[in-house]
């Protein structure tokens, strides 16, 4: 997807342009309201990451503004104010979904590519075996069974799960896993791996260190 991140932070804002671009996005990143607007209205844009605390004008401001003229490309707050008062203006202002910082980078990607797949209407779960991940509201299920998993637990398995059978670096995981203002290191990836592995191992979902590479989730039923 192409998409517009407007946030004034700038190493904020080069850290989540960074990661969407791993994630596959084109990221055009701009630092304020106006440049935003100015933008959209070139448009060509899937997603806008708008944060709602930018220099020249409010970010709700901007969301009203794309609104009013009827541009309906779906627009992600990342904002501070996490007053729920504050996430029901944004919703009733037109945004799509919203996340409240400080939040995770892998949480991000999960938001994006949910508004993707509603849009698409190509809402499904990831399946491997008895296991089950369902990307719109980040459960794990093994045979129906709602599989308990930690924050961190819940990362590494989508990351694995989205690419059964491929290798994913552990600097990887580590970037999906990090706060923007929290970097989780790469040796705590192998934690979060070894518990995950050991809540599959019982059920034949298997996940393999390649070493000096990182780990990749076997299709079930493979080895």
């Amino acid at each position: 997807m192409r998409l517009l991140l407007v946030e004034d932070d700038a190493d904020l804002r080069e850290t989540i342009a960074r990661a969407l671009e791993l994630a596959g996005h084109r990221t055009d990143a701009l630092a304020s309201g106006e440049e935003a607007d100015a933008a959209l209205r070139g448009g060509g844009y899937d997603l806008v990451v708008l944060d709602l605390g930018l220099p020249d004008i409010d970010g709700l401001d901007l969301l009203r503004r794309v609104r009013g003229r009827r541009d309906a490309t779906p627009i992600l707050i990342l904002t501070a104010r996490d007053a729920i008062d504050d996430r029901i203006a944004g919703l009733r202002a037109g945004a799509d979904d919203y996340l409240v910082k400080p939040f995770a980078l892998g949480e991000l990607e999960a938001r994006v590519e949910a508004i993707r797949r509603r849009l698409s209407g190509t809402v499904v779960r990831l399946a491997n075996g008895p296991l089950e991940f369902d990307p719109e509201t980040r459960q794990a299920f093994i045979d129906g069974r709602l599989l308990d998993l930690s924050l961190r637990e819940t990362d590494v398995l989508e990351a694995l799960i989205s690419r059964v059978g491929e290798v994913l670096q552990k600097a990887r995981l580590a970037q999906q896993m990090s706060n923007w203002d929290r970097e989780v290191a790469t040796n705590s990836v192998e934690v979060y791996v070894s518990r995950l592995r050991r809540k599959l191992a019982p059920h034949a979902v298997s996940i393999r260190t390649i070493h000096g590479l990182g780990y990749l989730m076997e299709h079930h039923g493979d080895g």
